[in-house]
């Protein structure tokens, strides 16, 4: 990616956001915990980094702003509708990814 400019690679790193969102948005059945435990981020965490991406650009948005955007509706409401409780099974895989975490 190094022989674009600097404003090409954005906007294709922008347009790969944008369809991550969007294949998130069409494989609501992988929770949040799953995408935890197997490649420890979330979309909490993508609406997080866009808080941050914000701040450091001395721009403000409201991180219930960011899950709005990252969830295509109001977190409550996609929770809800999409997110069923943890099961026993990814709790304590979520644990020992997390205490492998630690132990680097």
């Amino acid at each position: 990616m190094e022989h674009f400019d600097d404003a090409t690679r954005t906007e294709l790193e922008a347009a790969a956001f944008r369809r991550l969102l969007e294949h998130l948005d069409a494989n609501k059945d992988v929770q949040n915990i799953d995408l935890m435990i197997l490649a420890d981020f979330c979309r909490n965490c993508l609406s997080k980094w866009l808080v941050s991406a914000a701040e450091a650009r001395g721009e403000t948005l409201d991180y219930e702003q960011a899950r709005t955007y990252v969830y295509g509706m109001p977190y409550a409401e996609w929770k809800t509708l999409y997110q069923p409780q943890a099961t026993p099974e990814q709790l304590a895989a979520f644990e020992a990814r997390q205490a492998s975490k630690a132990k680097e």
